[in-house]
């Protein structure tokens, strides 16, 4: 059992964030038919799916059928820049909604008001049923606007640090801005443990399992969920090695080795 898997329901983005480490692959929409196998084949895997990798979820047409699909037997996770997030208002089948509000920009051409206003009537909404975590970035040049908004929305004092809850079910976090790992990046240690494999796995939106949501190329392909059974990836010479390697505090792929997350 896997403590959550992060299924990629789209790799598909409305933004174009500096931040992120941008797709290379062919851009997709999980087919509900494709997504019901998913679901059937992560039976008896883990109790937690996450709509997460690269894209954002809530761009896809059928969101809301694949949350009610899914809620039968997980408890679903959403992570979202919280642009289209009204677009999930009336459903309560969702046990947490992640929202990098660092993702907000001006360049997009929504005030931030504006912005603010559609993710905290939905949190309005929804907060009885769901969790929300807000999540800022250390740098985001529009952390003291948004703080100050949330704290006269609130009536409440913000402290930035990990989990400060601000009202039942809701919280802030801050965090500093990681590095994608990236083959081509100027850091590199082959020293290091990780969660990956034996805390979590991802599907990309073409079925291929990846050991994290960092790999977001499917650079590290371990096997695809519509031709292979979990089981047997498990079992797998590559993935093994993999986590014989993080117990020993070793990364053996050049990807893990190029990656910084937990440091």
């Amino acid at each position: 059992m896997y403590k959550k898997v992060y299924l990629e329901i789209t790799n598909n983005c409305n933004l174009d964030c500096s931040f992120c480490i941008k797709n290379n692959r062919l851009k997709q929409f999980i087919s509900i038919s494709d997504f019901k196998i998913i679901l059937n084949k992560l039976k008896n895997h883990t109790n937690y799916l996450y709509f997460h990798v690269m894209g954002e979820p809530l761009l896809h047409p059928d969101i809301n059928k694949l949350i009610d699909l899914a809620k039968e037997d997980f408890k679903i996770n959403i992570t979202t820049n919280g642009y289209l997030i009204d677009r999930i208002k009336d459903n309560k089948n969702i046990r947490q909604i992640n929202i990098s509000l660092h993702s907000y920009n001006s360049k997009y051409h929504v005030s931030l008001d504006k912005y603010l206003d559609n993710i905290c009537n939905t949190i309005d909404k929804l907060y009885p049923y769901t969790y929300f975590a807000l999540r800022f970035w250390v740098n985001n040049p529009y952390n003291k606007d948004i703080i100050k908004y949330l704290e006269e929305r609130y009536k409440t004092k913000i402290e930035l640090v990990n989990n400060y809850k601000i009202k039942d079910n809701v919280f802030v976090s801050i965090n500093k801005e990681f590095i994608w790992p990236d083959l081509n990046n100027n850091y590199e240690n082959k020293i290091g443990k990780c969660y990956a494999l034996k805390d979590h796995i991802g599907i990309l939106v073409n079925g291929d399992i990846v050991p994290c949501c960092l790999d977001a190329n499917g650079i590290i392909k371990l096997g695809n969920i519509f031709i292979d059974n979990i089981d047997d990836v498990i079992k797998s010479k590559r993935y093994q090695s993999m986590l014989d390697g993080f117990k020993n505090n070793k990364k053996i792929e050049k990807l893990c080795q190029k990656c910084n997350f937990l440091e």
